[in-house]
């Protein structure tokens, strides 16, 4: 039995939703980190630079997580509203925005934290290819997939 479109934007959205919140919590927790690490004693002893990438990551952080939660939000604000098409492309998008600005918080912790312990020269021959390893799994892999896949149906 095929699904009706009604049913296929249903699961569609239901599997776009349940996708956003394995990642919810963990970008909440860094978030709720970095939130305390101002406060901490050792802080008053960064470099401008590592201030800086601190302040990045921080901001990241926060826009991955209203990326992360602005589809269930929407998805009840637009409740019974027959919008469900629009919400799934626009959560969709929501979802990606949230994964490059969650790589880049994550790439950003750790050269803070690289940068920090062990120098600049460590931070970033570790934070660099972390950052081409996330854009590889997470960007560009899925989108040269894509592309063949929808090669692959063309008439």
């Amino acid at each position: 039995m095929e699904e009706t479109p009604k049913e296929r934007l249903d699961r569609e959205l239901n599997e776009l939703l349940q996708g956003l919140r394995v990642a919810i919590p963990g970008v909440q927790f860094m978030f709720a980190f970095l939130l305390t690490v101002p406060f901490a004693s050792g802080f008053a002893r960064v470099t401008e630079f590592q201030r800086d990438v601190f302040l990045v990551a921080l901001i990241s952080t926060l826009l991955s997580s209203v990326c992360f939660i602005a589809p269930a939000v929407q998805h009840r604000m637009l409740f019974r509203s027959g919008a469900k098409d629009v919400l799934l492309r626009r959560s969709n998008r929501y979802g990606i925005a949230g994964s490059i600005t969650l790589a880049v918080a994550m790439t950003s912790a750790v050269l803070l934290v690289v940068d920090y312990l062990f120098g600049r020269t460590w931070a970033l021959s570790i934070a660099l290819p972390l950052a081409a390893l996330i854009t590889w799994v997470w960007l560009l892999q899925p989108l040269i997939t894509r592309k063949r896949r929808t090669d692959d149906y063309l008439p």
